[in-house]
This record gives C-alpha cells, sequence and structure tokens, in this order.
C-alpha cells in the first residue's frame, strides 16, 4: 500500500511514483530493507525451529504451540502500532518466532493424534489452514487499502492479532497427545487420553506399541547426534530434501510478492490486489482436493503429478512474460491474452503447487520420523524450509539491471 511505503520505505515509494512508462517497472521494488521486512520473519522462524525441539520433547506438544501462539500475538501487536522500520521488524521477529514454535510442534502433535487411516487428510488440514490465512490476508488487503486517511495498513498487520488468540487460546482446550504424555512418563494419562481421542475401551494393542516406541526413545540420549548416523539417514535425507525443493517450487514469491508482480507487469494497483486475492483463492480450493484425494491415492502420485502440473505452467509464464517485456522490463500497454495468459497459468502452477508439494512438504517428514528422533528431525525439516524461504524473499526483488 502506497501510505505504508511513504512511511517506512520513502525510498521505494519515490521510485515508484516517478517512474516512467519506459522505465523498468521491476526495479523500483529494488529494497533490501523492504525485503529483510518480509524475510526477518522467517530467519526468526529459523532460529526458534531449533530450539522449540527441546521445549517440544520436554514439555509437550501443547505448551510449545501454546508458546507459539502468544509470541505470534505479541508479534502483531507490535506491527499493528509500528512507528518506525526498527519497530517493523521486532515485530516481524516474533511472529518468526511464533511460527517456527507452531511449524515445529504442530504437525508432529497432528500425525500423533490422528487415527492412522485419517492421518494424512488431518494433517493436511496444518496446509489448509495456511491457505484460508493467505485467503483471508489477501481479503483484508484489498478492503482495507480503501480505507480513507491512509492506515488501512494497521489493520492489515495489527489484524494478525486474531489468528495469534485463537490459536493461543484454543491450546488451552486441548489435550497433549499420547506420545508426548508417555514421554514424560505420565502412563496412566495416555492411557486415558488414547481411549478418549479413539472413542474406544481397549486401547492395549495400540498402546502398547506407543509405550514401546517410547521406551526406545528415552534410550536416545542425544537426538541430534544419532539423527546422523547411518540408522536414520533415509529420514534425514528426506527431512533436508523435502522443505528444499518444496521450496525451490518458488511458491513463496506469490506468497510473498503476487502484488509487486502484477504491478511490475503493469496491472493497477486494485487489480493486482484482485489478481492476488484469485490465486489465494485458487491455493485455497486446491488444498482441498489435496484433503480429499491424499489417502486415496497415495503421497507419490500426488507428488508426481503437482510437480509436473507446476512445470509445465512456469514454461508457459516464462514464454508469456519473455515475449512481452522483453529484456528492458518495460510492459508498455499489456493486451489482454497477456494478462488473461499469466493469470490462469499462474492459478493452475499454484494449484498444481496446494494439492502437491504444499500439503506434502509437511506431512510426509512428520511422517517418517521415529519417535526417538522425531523433535529433532521436525526441526530440521522447518530450519531448511526457513532457510530458503528467507532466501527467496530477500533476494527476489534485487534489479541487477545495469
Amino acid at each position: 500500500m502506497d501510505p505504508f511505503l511513504e512511511k517506512f520505505f520513502p525510498n521505494v515509494y519515490r521510485k515508484e511514483v516517478s517512474v516512467q512508462p519506459s522505465d523498468d517497472q521491476y526495479c523500483k521494488f529494488d529494497s533490501q530493507i523492504l525485503t529483510l521486512f518480509t524475510s526477518s520473519l522467517y530467519l526468526a522462524a529459523l532460529l526458534s525451529s531449533m530450539t522449540a525441539s527441546r521445549i517440544t520433547r520436554g514439555l509437550g506438544r501443547k505448551k510449545t504451540m501454546m508458546f507459539g501462539g502468544l509470541l505470534f500475538t505479541i508479534g502483531a501487536i507490535l506491527n499493528g502500532f509500528a512507528r518506525n522500520v526498527p519497530m517493523l521488524i521486532i515485530g516481524r521477529v516474533l511472529l518468526g518466532f511464533g511460527i517456527g514454535f507452531a511449524n515445529q510442534s504442530v504437525p508432529i502433535y497432528l500425525s500423533e493424534i490422528a487415527p492412522f487411516k485419517y492421518r494424512g487428510a488431518l494433517n493436511i488440514m496444518f496446509q489448509l489452514s495456511i491457505t484460508i490465512g493467505i485467503l483471508v490476508a489477501n481479503l483484508l488487503n484489498y478492503f482495507t487499502a480503501k480505507i480513507e486517511g491512509g492506515w488501512g495498513w494497521r489493520v492489515s498487520l495489527g489484524g494478525a492479532v486474531v489468528p495469534g488468540l485463537i490459536f493461543s487460546i484454543g491450546c488451552l482446550f486441548l489435550s497433549d497427545s499420547p506420545n508426548s504424555l508417555l514421554e514424560r512418563n505420565k502412563l496412566v494419562e495416555a492411557k486415558d487420553l488414547l481411549r478418549k481421542i479413539r472413542g474406544i475401551e481397549n486401547v492395549d494393542e495400540e498402546f502398547k506399541d506407543l509405550a514401546k516406541a517410547s521406551e526406545a526413545a528415552k534410550l536416545v540420549q542425544s537426538p541430534w547426534r544419532d539423527i546422523v548416523s547411518r540408522k536414520y539417514r533415509p529420514q534425514l535425507t528426506f527431512a533436508i530434501l523435502i522443505p528444499l525443493f518444496q521450496q525451490l517450487t518458488g511458491m513463496n514469491v506469490f506468497v510473498f510478492y503476487a502484488p509487486v508482480l502484477f504491478k511490475s507487469m503493469g496491472f493497477g494497483n486494485n487489480a493486482s490486489l484482485m489478481s492476488a486475492l484469485i490465486t489465494s483463492i485458487v491455493n485455497f480450493c486446491a488444498t482441498l482436493v489435496s484433503i480429499a484425494t491424499v489417502d486415496k491415492y497415495g503421497r507419490r502420485t500426488l507428488f508426481l503429478s503437482g510437480g509436473l502440473q507446476m512445470f509445465l505452467c512456469q514454461l508457459v509464464m516464462t514464454i508469456s512474460i519473455a515475449s512481452k517485456f522483453g529484456t528492458n522490463g518495460n510492459p508498455g500497454q499489456l493486451p489482454l491474452w497477456f494478462s488473461v495468459v499469466v493469470v490462469v497459468a499462474m492459478c493452475f502452477y499454484i494449484a498444481g503447487f496446494a494439492y502437491s508439494w504444499g500439503p506434502l512438504g509437511w506431512l510426509v517428514p512428520s511422517e517418517i520420523f521415529p519417535l526417538e528422533i522425531r523433535p529433532a528431525a521436525q526441526s530440521i525439516t522447518v530450519a531448511v524450509n526457513m532457510i530458503f524461504t528467507f532466501a527467496i524473499a530477500q533476494v527476489f526483488t534485487l534489479c541487477f539491471a545495469t
């Protein structure tokens, strides 16, 4: 939003309002401070995810999630009342800490609570919630940009208090997972909880399996050391490669900078926000497809089909943009075919990610880790995800034009 740029990033604002039709539309967003505002969240999430594994194992999944929600809420309050860039960055860092704790603990919690035959679908509810958040955020941005007086950005940033509070307060009504209770030697509570969440009295067989796995996990004194051993090398490999390639698909470029992308291609302000809203609706709907199909067709099928769909759509977008922009970055007058092709290809690309690599990037790692290394391995998954999310957010708007 222009009032936000004018207040906190005046150099970017001046370049935007003074840009001429013949200028490179993309370079006006080249600001490392502006990208730091975006990427600082993910650097903080990276750091907190490494600490969260110890809290998750020692205090349980519930308290880790609750702590993450509280940090997120405080960060949102700071951003909503921000007076300067340092206050913005501090708020984003606190948001990042909250996300790091949540990303580390929520997938583990869901995989441990869910019945086996519904585990895939229920775990993807985690990704569905993210897509709902993206959709609501874009709706909020679209309407708050119209608020007279130029303070709508405060509603957009401060509005994150609402999900933060819902998450924190909701955790108060949750029980911990049976696995977490067993890790802390609360055997009676763990068995009673297992009866409750399964809805049956006879859970002896499943409880014995959980108890056996818990005993084996307690023998592991240093999960961070053991995870690099030959025994766990396959799990470690997937803990690194799945989030790595999930980020290298480029999806977060669209999540972070969709309005910037559309504006640099010549779309107006409202058209850019509307296009971002459309793509977030596609993201949400395609995640529903993943929930309906993941346990029926399997993880591998969705990985392959979604990856192929994204690749083909990227080819279409690249050829279309190159044919119109050439090498000078000046789109001129956009023809109708260009706008339609780019938006449709982008929607199909986002749909391919949303039913495959998006949710499966969190689901599959949380399923393959043995209990004894699960918190440490999940921290590695989150850390790799956040490293590359930070890198993409920080460098994407760099302008290399001379």
